[in-house]
């Protein structure tokens, strides 16, 4: 109970000590610059410009009815509709609104934007990553609540939705995320490893690639380890205290666990930067202060699809 008790102390000094180094050299003038850009994202009406040439490109040998809208102007309306949390009708007024300032944007009624916006496919390359050279990646997972009720409202009359549980791969240096797996609450995180993996692998570019992961002791497994020694990845893997440091099916968590054992937990965690693993948490919290920690949708699929697009989103805000 100490020993978990000074790793957690150890870590939030690191934590404070880091944030501490990173508000001394910060360019405040450019960060206030940046919060003020964002305002500007989330109003972006570069689409206007676009509307025919990408409404000609869309309906191209297209069968049935042509598209009306284009597809630009159903992720501004889905930034506003997931991000600031506004209902479809009041999408269907902020248009009339603009409208009146803006006669070449037609208005599109709420209905066909709902359908829209549920059937509109995330860009994916909002996930690429487009730096050069090694890249370490963190993983973990959160919740996220189906309902907004109180929780004193579920206690007293027994009312329980579940949650969705969120699977991110980020990468460290830049903290942007690289993959990311929405499942439900059941499922372990060491299931969702190899996805993870496999799609941050599929996002790197321009030659990048993939030198070292940060796990927390929900990794702590064979598999895993066997998997990042087979594709030369560092494990930088929580392991469990009592675990042998025989190989039994696996050499590389053996070597780790020796390492632990030799050089203690402190020294370990600091030569293999163990604490850069919070970063993935800082990601998973700013995402929740930003666009909340509940979705508005009742369907599985439309639930994963808001959760999936507001972490997704996050790239977007914090590359601008």
């Amino acid at each position: 109970m100490l020993y978990e008790i000074a790793d957690e102390k150890i870590f939030f000094i690191v934590r404070i000590l880091y944030r501490s180094t990173m508000s001394e050299g910060r360019d405040w003038s450019e960060y206030n610059e940046h919060l003020v850009r964002r305002g500007e994202l989330y109003l972006a009406l570069d689409f206007i410009d676009s509307w025919n040439e990408e409404l000609s490109k869309m309906n191209y040998c297209k069968r049935g009815h042509p598209f009306e809208y284009p597809e630009s102007l159903i992720r501004f309306l889905a930034v506003i509709y997931y991000v600031m949390r506004v209902p479809y009708r009041a999408l269907e007024g902020i248009l009339r609104s603009l409208n009146k300032y803006i006669p070449a944007l037609k208005v599109a009624d709420y209905s066909t934007i709902a359908k829209r916006i549920k059937q509109m496919k995330i860009p994916d390359e909002w996930l690429k990553y487009g730096d050069k050279g090694d890249v370490a990646v963190a993983m973990d997972s959160t919740g996220i609540k189906v309902t907004n009720r109180g929780d004193w409202i579920r206690k007293k009359w027994k009312v329980r939705r579940g949650w969705l549980k969120v699977h991110i791969s980020v990468a460290v240096d830049k903290r942007r995320l690289l993959a990311i797996k929405v499942t439900d609450e059941k499922t372990a995180d060491s299931k969702m490893f190899d996805e993870l993996l496999d799609e941050s692998k599929e996002n790197m570019q321009d030659g990048g690639r993939i030198k070292k992961v940060y796990l927390d002791g929900a990794y702590d497994s064979k598999r895993i380890f066997n998997r990042l020694d087979e594709e030369g990845i560092e494990p930088v893997v929580r392991v469990r205290k009592d675990a042998s440091t025989r190989a039994r099916g696996s050499p590389k968590r053996a070597e780790v666990v020796r390492a632990v054992k030799e050089l203690g937990y402190k020294e370990w965690a600091r030569k293999t930067g163990y604490g850069y693993r919070w970063i993935v948490e800082s990601v998973i919290s700013a995402v929740k202060r930003m666009f909340g920690e509940t979705v508005r949708a009742h369907k599985w699929d439309q639930m994963v699809k808001e959760v999936i697009f507001r972490f997704i989103f996050y790239n977007v805000v914090i590359s601008i």
